[in-house]
C-alpha cells in the first residue's frame, strides 16, 4: 500500500499509493514511519490514486508515545500500518476495568478499540464539554459520569465528591443507579419549593459573606462594600447575648444623630431627619418619647426638637447633653461570637443600623448608593427566595458540607449531588452557583491535609454563570476564575458544560486542561477551540463542524493527541432529546 516518500509539506507527508485504489476507509488510520532508534507516528487523512497524505503527530521512544515530531523521517523509510501494541500508546489502556482508567467511548476508526485515559489525568484538572445544542453534550456528561460510578463493580470510587448544578433539571433521574451498587449514594436537591423526592435547596443565611452579600444584592462599586461588611458585624453583636449589644445600638444611633446636630443644616432639616430616623430605627432607652429631665420639668426628646419663634432649636443643649449619655460603647471590649445564628431577617435589620453609622442619613450621596442594598435586601425577603435561606439550627461551614453528601444526618457519602436549578430564574441561579462555588472552595483549601476532600463542581449552561462579570472590579475576583487557577490544588476541580464558548469567562476557560468537543458551527467558538491547544489543526476543526450526534474530540493534558470518540447513549438517558414535531403535532 505504501510506497516512497514523494514529498513534504510542513507537517505533511506525501507517499507513494502502491495500490492505485481510493479507499477511504483508511483515512483516520494511523502509520508508523520506523527509524533506527524511534518510531515516528502520522495519521492518514487524505488518499487519491497517486498518493497518500499522512499528517505527522508524534514519536515513540523507548516504547513511549510523545506529541510532536522533531525530525521528519528519511526518505527511504517506508510506512506502515500502526501495531496494536502501539496504537494503545495512543488510545489509551483497553483495561477500562482498571480504577486507574476513565473510559470515555469507542473508536470511529478502530473497531473494537476503546478510548481511555488517565483517571487523574482528566478528573485531578479542570475540563470543559463544549457543542451546539443537540450535539450530545448532555449525552456525553451523563455516559461519561456513569462510566465513573458504573463500570466496576468491584472498585467503587466512595469518597468522591461531585456536584452538578443542574440547569435545567435534565440529569434528575439519570444516576438513580448509583443506589444499586455497594457504597455509593446520589442525592438530589430542588429549587422547587413543592419539592417531592428532592430535598429544597437552602443554605444558612449565616454563612454569606461580604462578597456573597455584594452578589446576592448586586453591588455595583466597592464602596459599598463597608456597609455590608458593618452590617455582618453588627448582626453577631445583636444576635450575642451581651449585655453591651443593646448599649451599642443606642450608641450608634446618638452618633448618628449627633452628627446631624452639627451638620450645618437648617432647624427645620434637622428636626425633620431625627425624626425619621428615630421612627424607625429606635431602642426602649433612646426614642421620640424618651424623657430629658431639667430642671423643673420633663419633656420627651421630641419635645425638645421644637423649633422656636426664632426659628431654631431651642433645646439644642439638652439634646446634645442627652444623646452624649449613649455614647460611651467601644467595640473592641465587645465578646462577639462567630458561632451565630441568624436569618435574613436578622441581617435586614442589622444592615438598617450600619446605612446609620455610614452616615447614609446625613449624606445624599451616601445614602443614594447604599439603601439600594437595603431595597434589594427586603425584596428577597418579601418573595420566594428567602426560602433558600431559611436554616433551623446552627451549623458550620464543615458540618454543612459534610451533611450535603451524606443521604441525612449521620447517613452514608454520596458521591453524586444533582442540584435542579430549573425552577429559580437565571440571575438568582447566578447568584446561588457563585455562592457555593465559593463555599467548597474556601472549605477544601482550609484543610490540612490538602487535596484531602476533593470537590468536582460541574456546571451545565455554564455560559449563564461563568461569565467576565462587573465581581473583580467590585470584589476584586471572580470566584470561578480563581478556582480555575488556584482550586486545582486544594482539591476544587470545575467542569464547564456550555454551547457557547465565546461567551465563558476567557480566564476560567484557559485554565482548563481538557476538552471534549462536540458539533460546533459558530467561527468564534470554533476559533476558541482552535485557540485552546496546538495540536487543534485546521483538519481538526473540519472534523469538529461535520461530527454526527453523540460523537466527540477529546483532547487536552490526559490524552497524546486529539481523538474522536463515540459516546455511547447513557442508560437512562437524561430529558434533553431534541423536539420531535411530527410526534408533538400530529398526535
Amino acid at each position: 500500500m505504501f510506497g516512497k516518500i514523494i514529498g513534504f509539506d510542513n507537517s505533511k507527508i506525501f507517499v507513494e499509493n502502491l495500490n492505485g485504489t481510493v479507499d477511504t476507509n483508511y483515512i483516520g488510520y494511523h502509520v508508523v514511519f520506523p527509524e533506527d532508534n524511534h518510531k515516528i507516528v502520522g495519521e492518514i487523512v487524505a488518499i487519491d490514486a497517486k498518493q497518500i497524505s499522512i499528517l505527522l503527530i508524534g514519536e515513540i521512544i523507548n516504547n513511549i508515545f510523545s506529541n510532536g515530531v522533531m525530525k521528519k523521517p528519511n526518505v527511504n523509510t517506508i510506512a506502515r500500518i500502526i501495531y496494536k501494541s502501539e496504537l494503545e500508546m495512543i488510545l489509551g489502556s483497553q483495561d477500562y476495568m482498571n480504577k486507574s482508567n476513565l473510559l470515555f467511548g469507542t473508536s470511529p476508526i478502530y473497531k473494537d478499540y476503546v478510548i481511555t485515559s488517565s483517571l487523574n489525568g482528566f478528573f485531578a484538572n479542570h475540563f470543559s464539554i463544549i457543542g451546539n445544542t443537540g450535539s450530545g453534550k448532555s449525552c456525553g456528561l451523563a455516559r461519561l459520569i456513569q462510566n465513573v460510578f458504573f463500570t466496576s463493580a468491584a472498585q467503587t470510587p466512595k469518597n468522591a465528591h461531585m456536584c452538578l448544578f443542574d440547569a435545567y433539571g435534565e440529569y434528575y433521574n439519570t444516576f438513580d443507579e448509583m443506589d444499586k451498587f455497594p457504597d455509593l449514594h446520589f442525592k438530589k436537591y430542588t429549587t422547587q419549593l413543592e419539592f417531592g423526592n428532592a430535598s429544597l435547596l437552602t443554605i444558612p443565611a449565616y454563612f454569606l459573606e461580604v462578597d456573597d452579600l455584594a452578589i446576592l444584592l448586586g453591588a455595583d462599586n466597592p464602596s459599598q462594600l463597608p456597609v455590608l461588611s458593618k452590617a455582618l458585624e453588627l448582626v453577631r453583636i445583636f444576635k450575642s447575648e451581651d449585655p453591651k449589644a443593646l448599649d451599642y445600638k443606642n450608641d450608634i444611633i446618638a452618633k448618628n444623630i449627633l452628627d446631624m446636630l452639627s451638620s450645618g443644616k437648617s432647624p427645620n432639616q434637622i428636626r425633620d431627619q431625627i425624626i425619621s430616623v428615630l421612627s424607625s430605627y429606635n431602642t426602649e432607652a433612646l426614642n421620640l418619647d424618651s424623657i430629658i429631665h431639667q430642671p423643673g420639668y420633663d419633656r420627651t426628646l421630641r419635645q425638645c426638637l421644637h423649633i422656636d419663634e426664632q426659628g431654631k432649636i431651642n433645646a439644642m443643649k439638652l439634646v446634645v447633653d442627652f444623646l452624649q449619655t449613649f455614647v460611651k460603647v467601644d467595640i473592641k471590649e465587645m465578646q462577639v461570637s462567630g458561632d451565630v445564628a441568624y436569618t435574613l431577617n436578622d441581617l435586614y435589620y442589622a444592615l438598617e443600623f450600619a446605612l446609620i453609622n455610614e452616615g447614609s442619613f446625613t449624606s445624599e450621596a451616601v445614602f443614594e448608593r447604599n439603601n439600594i442594598l437595603k431595597s434589594r435586601l427586603q425584596s428577597i425577603i418579601n418573595s420566594d427566595q428567602v426560602n433558600f435561606f431559611q436554616f433551623d439550627e446552627y451549623k458550620s461551614k464543615g458540618e454543612y458540607i459534610d451533611e450535603f453528601f451524606r443521604t441525612g444526618p449521620n447517613g452514608d457519602p454520596v458521591q453524586l449531588v444533582d442540584i435542579n436549578l430549573s425552577y429559580i430564574d437565571d440571575k438568582f441561579a447566578k447568584c446561588l452557583t457563585k455562592i457555593f462555588s465559593k463555599l467548597f472552595f474556601v472549605y477544601t483549601t482550609g484543610l490540612e491535609n490538602r487535596g484531602s476532600f476533593s470537590i468536582h463542581i460541574v456546571l451545565e449552561e455554564a455560559h449563564r454563570y461563568v461569565q467576565n462579570d462587573n465581581d473583580i472590579a467590585v470584589i476584586g475576583y471572580n470566584i470561578f476564575d480563581r478556582i480555575t487557577k488556584e482550586g486545582r490544588k486544594y482539591g476544587t476541580i470545575l467542569g464547564f458544560i456550555t454551547q457557547r464558548p465565546s461567551e465563558l469567562s476567557k480566564t476560567a476557560l484557559s485554565q482548563c486542561s481538557n476538552f471534549i468537543v462536540f458539533r460546533l458551527f459558530y467561527p468564534e467558538d470554533l476559533n476558541i477551540v482552535k485557540g485552546i491547544s496546538s495540536n487543534v489543526t485546521e483538519e481538526t476543526l473540519e472534523k469538529i463542524k461535520t461530527l454526527r450526534p453523540g460523537m466527540g474530540l477529546v483532547f487536552g493534558t490526559a490524552f497524546k493527541i486529539p481523538l474522536l470518540v463515540n459516546f455511547p447513549l447513557p442508560s437512562p438517558l437524561p430529558v434533553s432529546t431534541s423536539l420531535k414535531v411530527d410526534e408533538v403535532w400530529y398526535n
